[in-house]
């Protein structure tokens, strides 16, 4: 995979590293990317998405979901069992993981739930008022006040 070099973008713009950090994540070429836990991205409404973790074999206890800054953390780790047990076969994976997604501006968590070895973690993007867009009223017939200055009151 080709390498990026993105230094130029961070010194010609400003105000834009959010962009720029989210084409270095997307661009890495990390070859061990995670596939464990398996997981879904559903978008349920225009504003609303969930996020499905597949943690079969983790108890409420041993789940935990954190938001920091713009990332959602979701990880596990198995309590230890209390005496070894003789597995013939063994398929079902209960090792401790992180799991991170970066979550865009204005999204936040609403809530999660664990059901059937499945957690949701359900998202919504909650944009303020100050950012949406908004319709200016255009008077009509209204003359507009231009000033006008003295040329001797300026000198």
């Amino acid at each position: 995979m080709r390498n990026f070099d993105l230094a130029p973008l961070y010194r010609a713009t400003v105000g834009f590293d959010q962009i720029a950090d989210l084409m270095d994540r997307v661009l890495a070429s990390d070859v061990s990317q995670q596939s464990y836990p398996p997981y879904n991205i559903e978008k349920t409404s225009d504003d609303s998405y969930r996020i499905t973790i597949a943690v079969a074999g983790f108890g409420e206890g041993e789940l935990s979901v954190e938001l920091r800054e713009n990332a959602l953390i979701v990880s596990a780790r198995k309590a230890d069992e209390e005496g070894e047990r003789a597995y013939l076969h063994r398929g079902i994976a209960t090792r401790a993981f992180e799991r991170r997604f970066h979550l865009a501006d204005h999204v936040v968590v609403t809530g999660a739930a664990q059901a059937d070895g499945l957690l949701h973690i359900d998202l919504k993007r909650e944009i303020p008022e100050a950012l949406k867009p908004r319709r200016i009223d255009i008077q009509r017939g209204a003359p507009v006040a231009v000033d006008t200055l003295d040329a001797k009151s300026v000198n």
